[in-house]
């Protein structure tokens, strides 16, 4: 287990000091072009020094509302090096959510996008709580008065002097939770739970090094990009790729193949990799420099690690993290993937599964997944309630089903509220989405469970297909039928041209269950 640093820790200035020494070393590259380790800290220093210059104090919230361009980690790591609280939010939400989400942090200022800044400045006009300060990077019109273009903030300071003089385990950022079940919920992250899963995942398992060239669908308000494009790769000397747009196979293809500095490492989630993998301008072997990928979000179905292995040679490392967690805790390794599995404990985390009075299950029966471990959350804030409900003692409940094997690999089983009893026994709505999936005209599927005219539960799936392929329900319920129990197929199959799904690609079942409860 490592030895996290003593006394005070700024998790901002612990990465700085890492590359003083090699500050021409290439951190970034956007779409504007390369950013220094040396320039990354500067920027930062000067971010930290404009924030104190316009009156933030110390664990004051920060709304940061950015595309994934070098101004994302500068104003993150600004902000942590100031001592003040960046609340990262996501960049597809609508008005109704920032001002929700203004009210709920009580920000004292704002880091925006000009892209994204029309949506933040309606929300503003609705919600009750007033921002005081608002930066906005490469504004796209006229800037209000009172606002800051991003370039001039910096420019008007020096680099602020010294760190705020932050402990390890007080607030340091806030990321809110992706509201697959409901409302978004902030969770509130310590300074030095982001070395805790560097150390743990980022060097411990994925060993990442300053020779790797990282790049990350998954964006950076999001608690695995997070990860995956700023703390681990920063924490070794590897370069990170940014992209602003969203994370279409285009797009990602054009970032493989065609920068001079092509990624190694590729995160993604399974959304994704499906998507790529259907689509014509799928790249070869010998375009891309990968030699590893990463997956999270929801489970990996083996039949797309597999067909993905068979195309480009290399693993897809699928792992379970949560925001709650900050990172991936249970998960495959670069030397021990086995598909269709999540894999093992990551070091440093201890994992439970438990039955419905609170026991720890038998091998091969499903039960709710419980972890410990250094990274987990301080709180919600403001729901003392859902606190006490996830976070219990020393143990984090991730909300997720899972059973486990008798040579200790754990298999996802869907999440608690998502589980379905048939006949008596629990249906893993994961396990016939998947199974769904092994079929060739089929992209996608999202299985929930809806009360017959006995008012039994029975099994409905919704199906996207392929573009150009067809299927018809007959020919489905009978491919699920050869592969599974009985008692398992889908009683009902409905085509749709695209589940719903949260802004980091988890399919959003409940949506699914409400629509199904308006018929």
């Amino acid at each position: 287990m490592p030895t996290p640093p003593d006394g005070p820790f700024n998790f901002a200035e612990h990465l700085f000091a890492l590359h003083r020494r090699r500050g021409d070393r290439l951190a970034y590259i956007d779409d504007r072009g390369p950013l220094s380790y040396g320039q990354l800290e500067q920027r930062a220093r000067r971010l930290a020094a404009a924030l104190l210059a316009a009156g933030l104090r110390r664990e004051e919230r920060v709304l940061l509302l950015m595309l994934d361009t070098h101004d994302w980690p500068v104003s993150f790591l600004g902000c942590l090096y100031a001592g003040v609280v960046p609340v990262a939010v996501n960049t597809l939400l609508t008005p109704a959510d920032y001002a929700y989400m203004l009210e709920h942090s009580r920000a004292q200022a704002a880091l925006v996008s000009g892209a994204l800044l029309p949506a933040l400045q309606s929300g503003m006009e609705t919600a009750s709580h007033e921002l005081h300060t608002t930066i906005v990077s490469q504004p796209v019109a006229p800037l209000r008065a009172g606002a800051l273009e991003f370039e001039a903030a910096l420019a008007a300071v020096q680099p602020a002097p010294a760190p705020a003089p932050t402990t390890g385990d007080e607030p340091g950022f806030w990321l809110y939770s992706s509201g697959s079940t409901g409302r978004p919920k902030g969770t509130v992250h310590t300074q030095r739970n982001l070395w805790w899963t560097t150390e743990l995942y980022g060097k411990g398992v994925l060993a990442l090094t300053d020779k790797d060239v990282c790049f990350s669908a998954a964006k950076l308000y999001f608690a695995y990009g997070l990860g995956n494009a700023l703390s681990f790769p920063l924490s070794v000397g590897a370069c990170v790729v940014l992209m602003a747009e969203r994370p279409t196979p285009d797009a990602v293809f054009k970032r493989w193949t065609e920068l001079q500095c092509r990624p190694t490492v590729f995160f993604g989630a399974p959304t994704g990799f499906a998507g790529m993998l259907a689509s014509p301008r799928l790249p070869q072997r010998a375009d891309v420099a990968l030699r590893m990928c990463s997956s999270a979000g929801e489970a990996l179905p083996a039949e797309i690690a597999e067909r993905f292995k068979a195309r480009f040679g290399v693993d897809i490392v699928d792992g379970i993290g949560s925001t709650e967690m900050l990172h991936v805790f249970l998960s495959n390794r670069p030397d021990d993937v086995r598909y269709g599995t999540t894999g093992k404990p990551v070091p440093g985390y201890d994992i439970e599964l438990r039955g419905e009075d609170g026991a720890p299950v038998a091998i091969g029966e499903v039960g709710d997944l419980y972890i410990r471990g250094p990274s987990a959350a301080l709180m919600y804030w403001g729901n003392r309630d859902k606190t006490r409900e996830t976070f219990q003692g020393g143990w984090t409940k991730s909300g997720d089903k899972y059973v486990r094997d008798g040579d200790g690999y754990y298999t996802y089983s869907g999440r608690s509220d998502d589980m379905l009893k048939v006949s008596g026994i629990y249906v893993s709505p994961f396990e016939v989405e998947s199974t769904l999936m092994q079929h060739p005209s089929v992209l996608e599927a999202a299985v929930i469970g809806t009360p017959d005219a006995d008012g039994l539960t029975r099994t409905k799936a919704f199906v996207v297909l392929k573009d150009g392929q067809q299927a018809d329900e007959e020919q489905l319920k009978a491919f699920v039928k050869e592969r599974l129990a009985p008692y398992k197929y889908p009683r009902q199959i409905a085509f749709i041209a695209e589940l719903p799904k949260t802004a980091t690609g988890k399919i959003q079942r409940f949506r699914l269950r409400e629509q199904e409860a308006r018929l």
